[in-house]
């Protein structure tokens, strides 16, 4: 079987090793080109000569109590193994599959590498025990290698390991993968978690020639350490090698001694421990667990030679968050129930209540959690109340994510079965921070909010430093108001007016006017603004105007008669458009009444408005004439933004800054359009596509800044990447970026980290001042 054929569910044919790489192939990461022999050429093997009598009567001879019989039967077994002809019929498959293998792909020598049934399993690896074969050439030792790695399956070490992890030596079967060797110039190996402590770094080691050098422990490798949030190299040690492991001529191995300049340089040039780095959040992403990685690069390109699961991570690191950890009586498995997205920080338990639509949201009570294939914005209500959210669908920008993180509730996202796997009623804890879910009650009703939960947002702002740069918090829903209003900010730089339809209306606005509820609309909409905008008062507080996409607004009771089916909604009837629609016009203006009823009749003159999605100047002029018949001109009371979410508005910033006084960021939406990745398309977001820290969405970010700051406006930027990636919270500040809007649960320590970038930039300033001595 070609290996981009197989996959991990094909286990019982191609084994462990050659199904994971299978799935890496598919995923599009460079893996050796190869071919599987599968476990059927080896049943055929050992059944068509005498070892299928001489394997269970050598086994039958072990007991462990006296290691000697171990190593008696192993001597028996591979030395019937050595004398075993080929079945003719199997050997002819085998010499043409090599031939083909050979032709198609320029092979020179060959990496013959076992593959067993039992192997790269989570709890048992079988790490090493079973035998590889490097840099084989032609069909003889081609044939001799098979033969060898398909009696690995019978050396002492593996049958003592085999017999203490319980599984039975007869059962266990080995499939051969055969790949084009790679004439390694350097090789090593990766955790993507700390495999000791569980920490959220990356532990790579790194030595020059093939990796068996480090594997036999013959040299000691360059070790680096990588932050697992900032992706920076936290710890460096070079190490001095003398000796490394190379192909020899015509085939096999030698060592060879290294010149000591060499020896003690770096083994993993800068850039390529970059790309090393990146190809391993790839492959944690689509296993959805820390994985143990090897690898290589020759001259040209690095390649991905293994990966299985890390099997030795302390289960006490199940909560890395300053919570409360698991609750030993609780513990009933340490293996979680599924995986998915830490899309929202905090741990929580609670009942399981799977809702299958919104309509069902009545269903759940406070303190429960919520599991559903995806959240929809009319089911906001239920959010709230929930103690964690878990969906089987979804990224980090998906809606789940985004009102978590507002909320302040656990979520976790794209676990893809949560509600197949998790039983309705069943008590389960959810992990916001690691992205798992497990059975039991794990953690104390008080654990979301220890470790970043809504409760842990007061703060009178005592020991925070001052920022250049202005802090703002998002709200989600008018309930939270009053709590994160105690935040250290100056107001807030979103509050999504949508959210109050979701959860404090929960009908299209066009069904409640075509009802004669107009007024009804616009009194519970200045209700709900009004309550934020008084808890903060007089910090300004940024209204955005309703931003629904179709497939959104269409869920909403009464909302199918006025909602058209779109094709891709993301970049369809949304935002400015659909304001001066004469379909949609009714209820914007609705919006419009409701925010001037808060500054008239409430007095509360910090409420500003910002408009979502605008893609051109033409629509934004019809818009302010309309905002203006309604009593909102902009002024220096009444302050108009725009977010920036489309490249028209970045290219062309200068035209734009006529009709606005400042921007908003959407870094969501623009990173989607720079780069042309849906960012609900959970595949690119696994293959890495979606990023806001690509070069291309930070240039027109940049371009943004320097236009709209020539044309004497400011701009902001709402959303979680700042708080999350430390390196583009440090370009944003260089940049000039004048405010942050953030989610509350990481207010205070994005605070801390931007008054340190600041400090710095104004050290270097004053360094670069000062005159030569």
């Amino acid at each position: 079987m070609d290996l981009a054929e197989v996959s991990d569910s094909d286990l019982a044919l191609v084994g462990g090793k050659a199904g994971k790489l299978g799935e890496l192939v598919r995923q599009g990461l460079p893996v050796p080109p190869g071919f599987v022999l599968t476990t059927e050429a080896y049943r055929k093997f050992v059944d068509g000569t005498a070892l299928v009598k001489e394997i269970p009567e050598a086994i039958g001879s072990i007991d462990l109590a006296h290691p000697e019989t171990t190593e008696a039967a192993s001597r028996t077994i591979r030395d019937a193994f050595d004398r075993a002809e080929f079945p003719e019929g199997l050997q002819a498959a085998i010499t043409e599959a090599y031939a083909k293998f050979v032709k198609r792909h320029a092979v020179q020598f060959s990496a013959v590498r076992s593959s067993a049934t039992a192997e790269d399993l989570e709890g048992a690896s079988f790490a090493g025990l079973q035998e590889t074969y490097l840099n084989v050439s032609g069909n003889d030792q081609l044939l001799a290698a098979i033969k060898r790695c398909w009696s690995s399956l019978f050396t002492p070490r593996v049958l003592v390991y085999r017999q203490k992890k319980g599984f039975d030596h007869l059962d266990v079967h080995l499939a051969v993968l055969i790949q084009k060797m790679v004439d390694s110039v350097v090789s090593g190996i990766l955790f993507t978690r700390d495999p000791n402590t569980g920490e959220n770094h990356m532990i790579i080691e790194a030595g020059w020639g093939l990796g068996e050098a480090i594997v036999g422990g013959e040299v000691t490798p360059d070790h680096y350490v990588v932050d697992g949030v900032t992706q920076k190299v936290v710890h460096k040690q070079i190490s001095e090698q003398r000796m490394r492991i190379v192909r020899a001529e015509g085939g096999g191995n030698r060592r060879e001694e290294i010149s000591a300049d060499v020896g003690r340089s770096q083994k993993l040039s800068d850039h390529r421990l970059a790309r090393l780095v990146s190809l391993a959040r790839l492959i944690e992403s689509h296993y959805r667990r820390p994985m143990d990685v090897e690898w290589c690069a020759d001259a040209d390109s690095l390649y991905i030679v293994q990966a299985r699961p890390v099997t030795t991570i302390p289960t006490s690191t199940v909560s890395r968050d300053g919570a409360a950890g698991p609750d030993s009586s609780a513990a009933k498995d340490d293996q979680p129930l599924v995986r998915g997205f830490g899309a929202a920080p905090g741990i929580a338990s609670g009942v399981a209540r799977i809702l299958r639509g919104a309509e069902e949201m009545d269903r759940i009570l406070a303190g429960e959690v919520l599991v559903t294939t995806m959240t929809t914005p009319d089911m906001v209500p239920a959010m709230s109340r929930a103690a964690a959210i878990v969906t089987d669908e979804g990224g980090m920008t998906c809606h789940a994510a985004i009102v978590s993180r507002e909320l302040g509730v656990p979520c976790v996202v794209g676990t893809r079965e949560a509600t197949r796997k998790i039983t309705e009623g069943s008590q389960i804890t959810v992990d916001g921070k690691t992205g798992q879910v497990f059975a039991g009650a794990r953690a104390p009703k008080a654990a979301a909010v220890a470790s970043g939960g809504t409760a842990g947002v007061h703060h009178s702002g005592e020991g925070v430093p001052v920022t250049a740069t202005k802090i703002y918090v998002n709200v989600g829903v008018p309930e939270k108001a009053e709590e994160y209003s105690h935040l250290p900010v100056s107001g807030v730089g979103l509050l999504r007016i949508e959210f109050i339809f979701t959860a404090h209306i929960r009908e299209h606005p066009l069904a409640l006017i075509k009802k004669g509820k107009k007024d009804e609309l616009v009194r519970r909409l200045a209700e709900g603004l009004g309550k934020v905008c008084s808890a903060f008062h007089p910090r300004p507080v940024i209204i955005r105007t309703s931003d629904f996409k179709t497939n959104e607004y269409r869920g909403m009771p009464g909302g199918e008669e006025y909602e058209p089916v779109e094709e891709n909604p993301m970049i369809g009837w949304r935002g400015c458009s659909r304001y001066i629609s004469p379909v949609y016009k009714p209820a914007f203006l609705c919006e419009l009444e409701a925010i001037q009823k808060v500054r008239t009749e409430m007095g509360l003159k910090n409420a500003m408005v910002m408009l979502p999605f605008v893609r051109n100047t033409w629509e934004l002029e019809e818009i302010t004439e309309m905002m203006r018949a309604a009593g909102l001109r902009r002024s220096r009371d009444f302050q108009l933004y725009l977010m920036a979410e489309v490249p028209s508005t970045v290219l062309l910033s200068r035209e734009f800054s006529k009709h606005c006084d400042g921007f908003s960021i959407g870094s969501n939406d623009l990173t989607q359009l720079v780069l042309g990745a849906d960012r609900d398309s959970e595949t690119l977001g696994r293959m890495g596509y979606f990023d806001e820290r690509d070069p291309a969405v930070m240039a027109a970010i940049r371009m943004l800044i320097e236009g709209a700051h020539e044309s004497g406006r400011s701009v902001g930027i709402c959303g979680q990447g700042p708080s999350v990636y430390p390196e583009f919270a440090e370009f944003l500040v260089r940049e000039g970026i004048d405010s942050i809007s953030l989610n509350a649960d990481t207010v205070v320590p994005t605070i801390r980290t931007i008054a340190s970038l600041e400090q710095r930039m104004k050290l270097h300033s004053l360094r670069e001042r000062r005159p030569n001595a």
